[in-house]
């Protein structure tokens, strides 16, 4: 299953990120801060973690993207996020939104919500609870993590498009739900990607690298469903590659994180070209 002009628009973009090397402005956690900036890094593009509210509107000027996450929320940080959210529309600078565990508390749900309302979005990139969550579908959040209930396998794939497309006419962005198949809609096209490898679930951060590498992409091109696509299929080839490279190294856990961040650097437009799988509905 293949969409091949996608595919060969994917490569095309990764080249360019390489070439253009964009600044990607993070308001990132702290759980998975060093693992977001390598694997920006590795893509190409370079990384910026600032999030003292005395400079993010600053440091938003130099930007060419700028990724909102909200894995450990405080106060402090809803503040900077809105105040850098602002400044990035003011100067027309692509806003990326990862709500990592939205559902799980009050806060982290509002404050969603209160980003989605002062904010423009280009790209909302979250797994299937927190899609659901953030719009208002009946979600069971396990923590940050996707709760057993919320998984969509390959039967329930017309739910799950339902719902990006409803939430992208919602919110005016990319709607991405990552999940077994990911699932990518503008709420008129919709896209299934179905790259990645179940170990990507085993160690922490892949979720918010896939939003730093959706945000590398957003800063080189104002098609953001594009770049949404990119993103999460570079994420999926990545997973497959490191996997195998895990396996044959009779590695684990922290062997497979190596590999993940090593094969976003060598991945070449041939691997995208023979291993992307993605399908248009």
């Amino acid at each position: 299953m293949k969409d091949s002009n996608i595919v060969k628009n994917i490569c095309t973009l990764t080249v360019l990120v390489r070439e253009k090397k964009p600044l990607i402005h993070h308001l990132t956690n702290y759980v998975t801060v060093n693992d977001c900036a390598n694997i920006v890094l590795a893509s190409g593009a370079s990384p910026i973690m600032a999030d003292d509210l005395a400079e993010v509107e600053e440091m938003v000027t130099m930007a060419s993207a700028l990724v909102l996450n909200i894995g450990t929320l405080n106060q402090r940080t809803v503040e900077s996020m809105m105040a850098a959210g602002k400044k990035a529309n003011e100067l027309g600078i692509p806003v990326v939104l990862d709500p990592v565990g939205a559902g799980a508390t009050v806060l982290r749900t509002s404050t969603c919500r209160l980003l989605l309302e002062n904010i423009k979005l280009a790209v909302m990139r979250g797994n299937v609870s927190e899609i659901k969550a953030v719009g208002g579908f009946e979600a069971t959040t396990k923590g940050v993590d996707v709760s057993q209930q919320d998984l969509l396998n390959s039967k329930d794939l017309d739910y799950g498009r339902k719902i990006v497309q409803t939430l992208s006419k919602k919110f005016g962005c990319i709607v991405a739900m990552t999940g077994e198949v990911d699932l990518i809609s503008d709420g008129t096209k919709t896209y299934s990607i179905y790259n990645g490898h179940p170990m990507l679930s085993s160690i922490t951060g892949t979720g918010c690298m896939c939003s730093s590498l959706i945000g590398a992409y957003c800063g080189i091109t104002s098609d953001y469903l594009l770049a949404a696509l990119s993103g999460v299929m570079v994420m999926g080839l990545a997973g497959e590659k490191a996997y195998q490279q895990t396996w044959e190294a009779n590695g684990g856990n922290g062997t497979f994180r190596i590999k993940l961040i090593d094969a976003v650097s060598l991945l070449t437009g041939e691997d995208i070209k023979v291993r992307g799988r993605i399908g248009a509905e």
